[in-house]
This record gives C-alpha cells, sequence and structure tokens, in this order.
C-alpha cells in the first residue's frame, strides 16, 4: 500500500493531485492510505516524530510518501529510506529522520531522476508520488536511484519532551513514548501540574491528565474538553517530568 502523509491540508487541491499522479505512474489496484494530512504546517522535526510513532501500525512493504517540504526548490535533497522493510520517499529535511534512527537495519537513496515537467513548488506530485507509485508496484527504480550511506539531515532516536501535534479535539500528542515515562509521574506544562491517568473514563470531567494513547506516546488531554484551549497548548510546547 502507499501511505500519504503531509502537512496539505484536506481543503485544497493537493493531496487529490498527488492521488492522480499515484495512479498514472502506478497500478491501479495499489491501496492509498490517508495516514494524515495535518502534520503541523512547515514542521519536518514535529512531523518526523509523529511519524515514526505512526508507521508502527503498517506493515513490511508499505510504501510511504511523506511530504512536509518547505524547503522545496531549494537544495535539500530528494530521497528514498528503507527502514526494517517499509520505504519513505520525501524530503532529506529531517521529516524521515528519526524513522531512520530508530531502525534495525536501512538504506538510503538519492533521487537522481528529474521528470520532464518538474514544478519547482510541488515535487510531491511531480517527483516524490512517481517514485513511489513504481516502488509499491514492485518496480524498484534503480536508474533514478543512487545509494548513499545516510541522510543528510540526521536526528537522534531520543524522544522529544514537546507538543508535535494537536487533534481535532484539542489533545495534545507529544514526541515522548510512554514507555520511557513512568507511569505514576507527573508532568508539567509551564506551571500546571499534570497527573497520569490510565484513560479518559478515570478523570472527572474537566480534569486535565496524561496517558498513553493508542499510538504509545504520552498525549495530554481533558476529560470531554479541549487541553489546548484550557492549558494553553500549541506544538512545540514544552513538557517536563516533575520530580
Amino acid at each position: 500500500m502507499i501511505v500519504l502523509y503531509t502537512d496539505f491540508g484536506i481543503d485544497d487541491p493537493y493531496v487529490g493531485q498527488m492521488k492522480a499522479a499515484l495512479l498514472q505512474h502506478g497500478r491501479q489496484d495499489v491501496p492509498i492510505v490517508d495516514l494524515l494530512h495535518r502534520v503541523p504546517d512547515f514542521d519536518p522535526r514535529a512531523g518526523a516524530h509523529l511519524l515514526a510513532a505512526l508507521q508502527t501500525k503498517f506493515g513490511p512493504g508499505s510504501v510511504f510518501l511523506a511530504v512536509v517540504d518547505p524547503g522545496v526548490g531549494g537544495d535539500r535533497q530528494a530521497v528514498v529510506l528503507e527502514a526494517d522493510g517499509k520505504f519513505y520517499v520525501g524530503p532529506d529535511n529531517g521529516l524521515l529522520a528519526v524513522v531512520a534512527a530508530r531502525a534495525q537495519t536501512s538504506r538510503s537513496w538519492r533521487i537522481n531522476w528529474r521528470p520532464e515537467e518538474l514544478s519547482v513548488s510541488f515535487h510531491g506530485r511531480d517527483l516524490f508520488a512517481p517514485i513511489a507509485a513504481r516502488i509499491a508496484a514492485g518496480e524498484w527504480p534503480a536508474a533514478a536511484l543512487a545509494e548513499c550511506g545516510s541522510l543528510d539531515h540526521a536526528m537522534s532516536a531520543d524522544d522529544l519532551a514537546e507538543v508535535i501535534y494537536i487533534d481535532h479535539y484539542g489533545n495534545a500528542l507529544t514526541g515522548m513514548r510512554a514507555f520511557n515515562v513512568p507511569q505514576d509521574t507527573p508532568l508539567a506544562v509551564g506551571a500546571v501540574r499534570i497527573p497520569p491517568a490510565r484513560v479518559f473514563a478515570e478523570v472527572p470531567t474537566g480534569q486535565a491528565f496524561w496517558y498513553e494513547n493508542s499510538v504509545g506516546l504520552v498525549e495530554i488531554a481533558v476529560n470531554r474538553g479541549n487541553a489546548a484551549s484550557v492549558l494553553g497548548l500549541a506544538v512545540g510546547s514544552l513538557v517536563k517530568r516533575v520530580t
């Protein structure tokens, strides 16, 4: 399958144009999954930690077309990453770096191929989509790629103690993996202390808490409320352990 992961949003034509390119250059029977099109705008760092968590629910052979690309048209490289049997096509700007850092095995290639018609501002459609479509179709585009030792923009495999995504409920996902945080440890955002709980039903309506969410990240929530509004959270807000 092809898994789409972008900051394009769903109100503009960009996702549809990219899907059209996938169908044009690949097989019609390959499923296309819209994983997320609300990755924080222009933020490969937050997007990298979120992608590393979300990709775990997909099996080997999945092809991620990942585009958060504020430097499109500049000097950043276009790459293919293979990490633990999954493939990632996108910009080498840090977006794929956490996946690469946490993988047991990985290889990377620069995309040297350029189509006859290449928009300088839309590599997702014109450059990345054709490559992803061919990989998903089982046609490895060897002539289009040059293997490289590693990504230019490397990142640590460590967790990120910041908010990396806010969903439409106002719940704040962090870049902290819950298995690295003792379950009885309170957290803090600014001067606000946030106790742990197992699930929403364990706290009163209106109370803030943190819990391990469905992809294994520490998530800050308010039972039947909007944590971002109540606590003043935004992408990039720092999260600390209370000792």
